[in-house]
């Protein structure tokens, strides 16, 4: 407890160091915004719409509080804790659920203007909903793709999959065979943090994983339509050897220097991974993006959106929910998304023609919007440690061969079972 005050005591200086008065002497409100955004395009995209909201609301200056992904839970843990919140949260819906429960976040229902509630689809709201409120707003997000070496793949014969006809995953598992050999792989699987890759791109096979009964506990099953993706992986590395074992152990950024240099055919990677591939890529080096693969649910996959919340204790709530309106506007959530090589959540936004270009595949990407479904563990309590202390060691264990699919089974929903018992007692 001794260390807990502490650290709330320190995040608590650091964040009103931060800030400025709240102006209440003189009338004027001061909100302070917490970005996760950290890419120059992203970072400068979000200060902009700031600096463009002070200059039209004097009476409602919003201050611009840099956050970092790598920390933002614990760090938001102890800031609401402490009573030293910023008032308007950048995150990821799958990190709400324990905040939205725990009564830290604003219930936005009846804050929210209807323009930005209709323009955004339900199947996004479904991500940010917890019970029966609304503790999020999702404007960004990303289809898990494959990129390819373009010129490898064409010199091959392949079959290039599109949107409107993608490979199954009988037929990946085929082709990422035929591209193998002589030391070459078809498919670098980057599976430092597996749990939630297997999760979402399951959802195409029919896998859900966490099942709610009618009392309204969840509980954790692994049926045959959860095994097709993980028993791919796994083959593709221990059977066909058509995918290295090594990247396994590797974040997205770590497979690409095999990617240009012509080890790897093709690297599952989020959408916004082509930044750093136009970054970074060799002069003259071509790829392309390709769907994931489709199951018999077809192309659908699971995603946890970034998202804007608002404090409970924020004392303008109102005022907050107006510059999250502000921000998410089409045309601002078109910026945002170029900035972050993501792609938006509203409607309006995804009709914009800069999202719809064959330059960097963006039109790849978007085609594939209406596909993308809540994650499966968004609102499920407990799914942090269930996915530290059982799910990652067990599908790290099993993708390297150590286990066979019966161990890993029984990992996932034994002693899934009992962690999220103790959740929903």
């Amino acid at each position: 407890m001794r260390t807990r005050w502490i650290l709330a005591l320190v995040m608590g200086l650091l964040l009103t160091a931060c800030s400025s008065d709240d102006g209440s002497s003189d009338g004027r409100i001061t909100l302070r915004f917490q970005s996760l955004a950290w890419q120059q395009e992203s970072v400068d995209a979000n200060k902009e719409l700031v600096e463009e909201w002070n200059a039209v609301h004097p009476d409602v200056k919003v201050e611009y509080v840099q956050g970092s992904w790598d920390s933002v839970h614990d760090q938001l843990l102890t800031s609401f804790e402490g009573g030293e919140a910023p008032d308007i949260i950048h995150d990821a819906s799958d990190d709400l659920a324990d905040f939205a429960y725990g009564g830290y976040l604003a219930e936005l229902g009846e804050l929210l203007p209807e323009r930005l509630k209709s323009d955004i689809p339900q199947r996004s709201w479904e991500t940010a909903t917890f019970g029966d409120g609304i503790y999020g707003v999702p404007f960004l997000q990303e289809p898990r793709v494959l990129i390819a070496n373009a010129k490898w793949l064409k010199e091959s014969g392949v079959r290039i999959p599109t949107p409107e006809n993608p490979w199954t995953w009988e037929e990946f598992r085929s082709i990422a065979k035929e591209l193998s050999g002589e030391g070459k792989y078809g498919v670098a699987w980057p599976l430092k943090e597996p749990v939630s890759a297997t999760l979402n791109l399951s959802l195409s096979t029919g896998g859900q994983m966490f099942h709610r009964g009618a009392d309204g506990r969840v509980t954790v099953r692994f049926d045959a339509a959860d095994e097709v993706v993980p028993r791919t992986v796994h083959d593709e590395v221990n059977t066909d050897g058509s995918a290295s074992s090594t990247t396994l152990g590797m974040g997205g950024s770590d497979t690409l220097p095999g990617f240009f240099g012509g080890k790897y055919a093709m690297v599952p990677l989020g959408f916004s991974y082509r930044q750093q591939i136009v970054q970074q890529a060799p002069k003259g080096f071509e790829w392309q993006v390709l769907p994931a693969p489709a199951g018999a649910e077809g192309l659908t996959q699971g995603v946890s959106p970034q998202t804007l919340s608002v404090a409970e204790d924020s004392p303008h709530k109102k005022e907050a929910a107006e510059f999250i309106d502000f921000l998410l506007q089409p045309k601002n959530m078109v910026r945002l998304a170029l900035g972050d090589w993501m792609l938006p959540t509203g409607t309006e936004a995804l009709k914009d023609p800069a999202l719809h270009t064959t330059k960097d595949d963006w039109a790849t990407g978007t085609a594939l919007a209406a596909q993308l479904r809540s994650a499966p563990a968004q609102s499920v309590r407990g799914y942090p440690e269930w996915k530290d202390k059982v799910a990652t060691p067990a599908f790290q264990e099993y993708y390297s061969g150590a286990i066979d699919l019966d161990e890993l089974r029984k990992r996932l929903v034994e002693d899934g079972n009992l962690v999220l018992a103790r959740y929903q007692r």
